[in-house]
């Protein structure tokens, strides 16, 4: 399959290594330019190209830069893009290590809600919950113990599916949260967050969420 990477920090990268590795033709991007990402491209056999067309190559365009850059990439990103192209996001929201105040999502809206109003396009949350070393060296062969479960959380069954497929071929299970709005349960500091559980320790741990925000994650 063709997929997009628009960002190339320790999540970018990692997936680009991974899908590679696992067959898929990837086209990565970054805020930086195309000859900013040679070693990488020599490495994993990737193509460097332009945000834009990261977001033409895929049937899969994964979005994974900082929360408080995405209103920087182009407006018009997707534009022309086809609908059966499923975009992925993998970001969090961190107001006081990094990305400072987003007003709706401190007034309650979950973060990838917040990317789909600014990207103007329905989005998957895939990736986010997981370290990049785990999601790096961590995968495992379908039916293996302990194999590591993903939650994934969107409102439309075929972009789902395709996603899923991808997941596993890189080696993990998934779980789906349910609509995009579900999405509160894999962010940050939720029991999901961080973990590297199996089908069931994920399962679990969703139902366990709460949407209530502790104030230690709203902005100063």
């Amino acid at each position: 399959m063709n997929i997009g990477i628009i960002g190339a920090g320790h999540i970018g990268g990692s997936l680009t290594r991974r899908l590679t590795d696992a067959g898929h033709t990837v086209f990565i991007a970054n805020s930086r330019g195309p000859e900013t990402l040679a070693d990488l491209a020599s490495e994993t056999g990737a193509t460097a190209v332009t945000a834009k067309e990261a977001a033409r190559s895929g049937e899969i365009v994964i979005v994974t830069i900082p929360q408080n850059r995405v209103p920087d990439l182009p407006h018009d990103l997707f534009e022309g893009v086809d609908l059966s192209v499923v975009v992925v996001d993998t970001g969090n929201y961190y107001p006081r290590e990094r990305d400072g105040k987003i007003a709706a999502i401190e007034d309650g809206l979950p973060e990838s809600q917040w990317v789909e109003t600014q990207l103007n396009r329905p989005v998957l949350k895939a990736f986010n919950n997981i370290n990049w070393k785990n999601l790096l060296n961590d995968g495992k062969p379908a039916g293996a113990p302990g194999r590591i479960a993903l939650p994934v959380s969107g409102d439309d069954a075929a972009s789902k599916a395709k996603l899923f497929k991808v997941i596993d071929d890189i080696g993990f299970d998934v779980v789906d949260v349910g609509s995009l709005a579900e999405s509160w349960r894999q962010q940050p500091d939720t029991p999901v967050y961080g973990t590297n559980l199996d089908l069931e320790g994920v399962k679990r741990e969703l139902s366990e969420a709460s949407p209530v925000r502790k104030p230690e994650w709203f902005a100063v």
